[in-house]
């Protein structure tokens, strides 16, 4: 096996890791919590299990249920395309890092969305009586691939204007 092989492969554990991950989360919190139960762990943070319909903030979760179907589509078209780049980029590590986390959650998501027609939702930060949405590791993996796409995006420049 070729070392482009075996870059992607690694690539392709690691995003599994992260599904795994985000997957026992959920069904931990299913299993210790019933829904909308809350429980307090500091003045910044509960853990509570919700239910999201829609995608991030619940944006879309009252649409009658065809967002189900079109947010999945979008995670497998764009897990698609993040598969062709792991494949093409594999020796690029915190670029292919950024779209695993990315893909990694996207398909966390998206299982939840297949299986249950609803996102578990269980990490809530909040700063007095304002509440940040509920969110979960798959949100996690999503949001830090962001930033690490972003950072990726930001080293490269700076090599290409100091060349």
């Amino acid at each position: 096996m070729n070392n482009q092989k075996q870059r992607f492969y690694v690539w392709i554990v690691i995003a599994l890791l992260f599904i795994g991950f985000d997957q026992l989360t959920k069904y931990w919190v299913q299993q210790a919590l019933y829904p909308g139960q809350l429980i307090t762990y500091s003045t910044f943070f509960d853990l509570v299990l919700v239910f999201n319909t829609g995608a991030a903030f619940s944006f879309l979760a009252h649409a009658g249920g065809w967002q189900m179907l079109f947010f999945s589509g979008i995670a497998f078209i764009v897990s698609a395309v993040i598969l062709h780049q792991l494949w093409k980029d594999s020796s690029k590590s915190l670029y292919c890092l950024s779209l695993t986390g990315i893909m990694g959650g996207a398909l966390g998501n998206v299982i939840d969305r297949i299986y249950l027609g609803k996102v578990v939702d269980f990490l809530q930060f909040h700063a007095g009586s304002h509440y940040w949405p509920a969110f979960n590791a798959a949100d996690c993996f999503i949001v830090g691939g962001a930033i690490l796409l972003v950072l990726d995006s930001l080293l490269h420049s700076k090599q290409k204007v100091a060349k």
